[in-house]
C-alpha cells in the first residue's frame, strides 16, 4: 500500500487568475478535471496531498489582453499602475470564481475564514481555500470595498505587487538587485496596515521594497509574513528577503514561504525549468538557519511562475518533501513546513 502524501498547506497561487482569463477561450479549463497545463486542479492536488492554501486575487496590468498575457520582466507595460475600478471589478470576478467553485463542488472545497475552518476543511478532505489579494489596487482610499471583500471572506492582503500604488511600492523583478529599491508605503499604506490589523487581516510583506518591509514593521502588532519570498543571500534577487528581514520576521513570531518560481530560486536569476531541488534546499537551510523551524514553509507560487521541472505541478509536492528528507529532514520539521507552520501563524494573526 502506498502511503498518503504528507498534506501541504501553501502560502500562495495564481490559479484564480489563471482560471478567469481562460474563462471562455481554448485556453479554459475545469478546476474538476485533471488538465495536462497550469499548475493546480482538484485531481491534481489531491495526488500532491495539497491540502489547500491562500488563493491570490491579482491584477495584471495588461488586463485586457486576457490569456495571451506574457509577463516579460523587461516590459515596463507589465508594471503599469491599474486603476481602482477596473482592479475592484476583476477581483470580484475572481471571489465570485471562488464562491461558485466551492458551490459546485458539493463539499470538496471550503472557503475558510479561520484556522479551525481549515483544519475541519483538511480534517475531512475538503481543499481549504484562503482568499488573498495580491497588490491591493482594488482597494478604495476610504477603505470600503476593504470592509465589504473582508466581511465575503478576505483573510490576507498584500499591498503591493511589483509596481507602485496608492498605498506603496513593489520590488522589481531583478537579479542581482537588492530589495532596497524604493520608496516605502504611502500615508495610505501605513492606514491599510492599521485597518487591516483591525480586522485581523493578514499583511503579506511579499512583493513590497525593503523600506515598505521596515514599514510594516514598524507598524504592524501581528507576526510578519511573507509568503511567497526566498533568501536573498542564495539567489540575489530584489524579491528576496535579506539576513536582516529574515531575522525580523523570526523576532515577530512569522514565516516566510519558500517560493518555487526558478528566477527567485537559481542564484543566476534564470528562468530554467532544469533547476535542480538542491537548490530549494539550500534556500529552505538557510531560513531555518535564520528563521527557527516554525518559521519556515512553502508558498510555492503555483499558476503564477515557472518550477523546477522536477516538481512540475501541485501533483509533484511529494518530489520536493522527498528532497527535504533526503537533505536529513525529519518527518517533524517536514510537517511544520508543510502545514503546521502555517496553521500556527494564521492561528495568532487572525485570533
Amino acid at each position: 500500500m502506498v502511503a498518503a502524501p504528507v498534506p501541504v498547506f501553501d502560502g500562495h497561487n495564481d490559479t484564480l487568475l489563471k482560471l478567469e482569463l481562460g474563462a471562455g477561450t481554448p485556453r479554459g479549463r475545469s478546476f474538476f478535471e485533471r488538465a495536462s497545463r497550469d499548475h493546480i486542479d482538484l485531481p491534481r492536488a489531491r495526488a500532491g496531498g495539497f491540502a489547500g492554501g491562500l488563493f491570490a486575487m491579482y491584477v495584471p496590468s495588461r488586463l485586457g489582453e486576457g490569456v495571451n498575457l506574457r509577463y516579460d520582466p523587461e516590459d515596463p507595460a507589465n508594471f503599469a499602475e491599474v486603476q481602482q475600478p477596473a482592479a475592484l471589478a476583476f477581483t470580484l470576478r475572481m471571489a465570485a470564481r471562488a464562491f461558485r467553485l466551492e458551490r459546485e463542488a458539493a463539499g470538496d472545497i471550503t472557503i475558510c475564514r479561520d484556522a479551525d475552518a481549515i483544519r475541519a476543511a483538511m480534517a475531512s478532505g475538503s481543499l481549504a481555500m484562503v482568499l488573498h489579494i495580491e497588490g491591493a489596487e482594488a482597494i478604495d482610499p476610504d477603505f470600503i470595498a476593504l470592509d465589504v471583500l473582508h466581511a465575503a471572506g478576505l483573510r490576507s492582503l498584500g499591498p503591493v505587487w511589483s509596481r507602485s500604488n496608492i498605498f506603496g511600492h513593489g520590488a522589481p523583478m531583478a537579479c542581482p538587485a537588492s530589495p532596497d529599491s524604493g520608496p516605502g508605503l504611502t500615508d495610505a499604506g501605513k492606514e491599510l496596515v492599521r485597518a487591516c490589523n483591525r480586522l485581523k487581516i493578514m499583511i503579506d510583506l511579499s512583493h513590497l521594497t525593503e523600506k515598505g518591509f521596515w514599514d510594516v514593521a514598524a507598524l504592524s502588532d501581528r507576526p510578519l509574513v511573507a509568503s511567497h519570498s526566498n533568501a536573498h543571500a542564495v539567489c540575489p534577487s530584489a524579491r528576496n528577503l535579506t539576513d536582516r528581514q529574515l531575522d525580523a520576521i523570526a523576532e515577530s513570531g512569522g514565516l516566510a514561504g519558500l517560493n518555487f518560481h526558478v528566477a527567485f530560486l537559481r542564484p543566476d536569476g534564470g528562468h530554467r525549468a532544469d533547476t535542480p531541488l538542491e537548490v530549494m534546499v539550500r534556500h529552505m537551510d538557510h531560513m531555518i538557519a535564520r528563521l527557527g523551524e516554525d518559521g519556515v514553509a512553502l508558498g510555492s507560487d503555483f499558476d503564477g511562475c515557472l518550477v523546477p521541472r522536477a516538481i512540475a505541478d501541485v501533483a509533484g509536492l511529494p518530489v520536493l518533501l522527498q528532497a527535504f528528507r533526503d537533505a536529513g529532514y525529519g518527518e517533524e520539521l517536514i510537517g511544520k513546513i508543510a502545514w503546521r507552520n502555517w496553521l500556527s501563524v494564521l492561528d495568532r494573526t487572525w485570533a
